[in-house]
């Protein structure tokens, strides 16, 4: 499809199909922040994946003849399972589909809906997956690309190389059995095997259920504190009770006494009730379903700062490429803007209810001799960060310069729009030439994707 451009937005292509009444299609508004039936969605450079609360229907939205891709996760009807969160993790040469469900659960499948990796992670209903990746700077000396999972009152970090190599066994050995000719069954059973994936978890509930939250980078150890190997990152959480919440996540289990009741006490707990149950009901035959899966005892997360201020709370979160800066928005219609190094407040938007916001890249300057050179290729310094605001009250999309940067555009769109951006890519932090963050509109009513200019007059 030829691209079109309106000025302030370009065509890219259009998701219009039958497939998508399932998710409320038809209906004005279906797609809106704000619509009675959630609808959760994850954009790539070439695909759209959108969720309700049992499927996921991947699309693609470059070219209208790829073949649509439905996947029905295997959920749990007796407790109400429901998909609650999807993400792309995209590498090199390997893309696939994760998802989060109420029960704790961590899927991945491909993109022919061949289930991979299924893992607990903890209790409870996952909220956001986020994928990010830092590089090396002046503050830290190394790089870390990571898979956040977010559930109420707890964080939970995947390395981002440990999924790589998960995923990169599973499709050799998915290409080796193809050739020998083995049965789907085979195929099937890998995806449910018991290779659990490493990970980190962290109780952050110190200040109440968080809603949203992100591990922003990692930072320096604690003044008077040994050196060591491990790492610590710094958490932001938002929630009802704190509008903002900071943490040092450590990776040491050993002093957290959260994670030494649940290793040490519960398995003790139960195993007692166990065997007291075996005494009464000696004649009941021994279950023969799969056990529940041993959940990963917690670290340690050391309290740095809180802004309680009532009524007021935290409804969405989003970073910044580097981590150093989160938009914030509340309940009042406000959107703070955090420095996550100070971990102070440093700008804030006022009559912006129910917004959604993305960080972007635009060009500046053109007048220059440099930038206006057809050999040259705009790099990093050729951008300035900026902050996408989609206030679906006022039908308006404004575009904020970072940090103190007046208006630099404003969007009339429709009602029924949603503002996305297309996921972290593995291994994007050496990228050449530079891949700038962009912005995208996806209108529901007209199935129209478009993206955000990225030049500034």
């Amino acid at each position: 499809m030829s691209k079109r451009s309106h000025h302030h937005l370009t065509e890219l292509g259009c998701i219009a199909c039958e497939d998508l009444t399932e998710f409320g299609a038809g209906k004005e508004g279906w797609l809106a922040p704000d619509a009675g039936t959630t609808v959760l969605c994850a954009l790539d450079a070439h695909s759209l994946a959108i969720a309700n609360r049992s499927v996921v229907l991947i699309i693609g939205w470059s070219d209208s003849d790829e073949p649509r891709v439905k996947i029905r996760p295997e959920l749990s009807p007796i407790e109400a399972e429901r998909i609650t969160a999807i993400e792309w993790l995209v590498f090199d040469d390997i893309k696939v589909i994760a998802i989060g469900t109420s029960r704790g659960f961590l899927l991945m499948y491909s993109l022919r809906g061949d289930l991979i990796h299924r893992q607990m992670v903890y209790h409870g209903q996952i909220i956001k997956l986020r994928v990010r990746g830092t590089k090396k700077d002046l503050m830290q000396d190394i790089s870390s690309e990571d898979v956040c999972v977010v559930m109420p009152g707890v964080i939970a970090r995947f390395d981002g190389s440990d999924i790589r190599s998960m995923l990169q066994r599973w499709f050799q050995e998915t290409h080796s059995r193809f050739w020998d000719e083995k049965s789907n069954k085979d195929l099937e059973d890998d995806g449910n095997s018991d290779n659990r994936l490493p990970y980190q978890i962290w109780n952050v509930n110190k200040y109440g259920s968080c809603v949203d939250a992100a591990i922003t980078g990692i930072m320096p150890p604690p003044l008077m504190e040994l050196q060591s190997s491990q790492r610590y990152y710094c958490a932001v959480t938002i929630g009802d009770d704190a509008v903002i919440s900071a943490f040092r996540l450590s990776e040491d289990r050993k002093r957290s006494l959260v994670g030494v009741i649940l290793s040490k006490v519960m398995p003790v707990t139960f195993s007692t009730i166990a065997s007291f149950s075996k005494m009464i009901w000696r004649s009941e035959p021994t279950p023969t379903s799969k056990p529940e899966e041993k959940l990963q005892s917690f670290a340690r997360a050391s309290s740095l700062t809180c802004l309680k201020d009532y009524p007021r709370k935290g409804e969405k979160l989003t970073l910044s490429p580097s981590g150093t800066l989160a938009a914030i928005t509340d309940s009042l219609g406000r959107i703070l803007l955090l420095d996550t190094r100070a971990l102070v407040v440093v700008r804030i938007w006022k009559g912006y209810r129910d917004a959604n916001c993305f960080f972007m890249e635009m060009l500046v300057n053109r007048d220059d001799k440099r930038a206006s050179s057809s050999y040259h290729v705009p790099g990093k310094s050729d951008y300035c960060l900026c902050l996408a605001i989609h206030a679906p009250r006022k039908g308006i999309i404004e575009v904020w310069q970072m940090r103190t940067g007046p208006r630099v555009l404003a969007i009339q769109c429709a009602k029924g729009c949603r503002l996305l951006q297309p996921t972290y890519r593995f291994g994007s932090l050496s990228d050449s030439p530079y891949v700038p963050l962009e912005v995208f509109l996806l209108n529901g009513d007209s199935g129209q994707l478009s993206v955000l200019n990225r030049f500034l007059n």
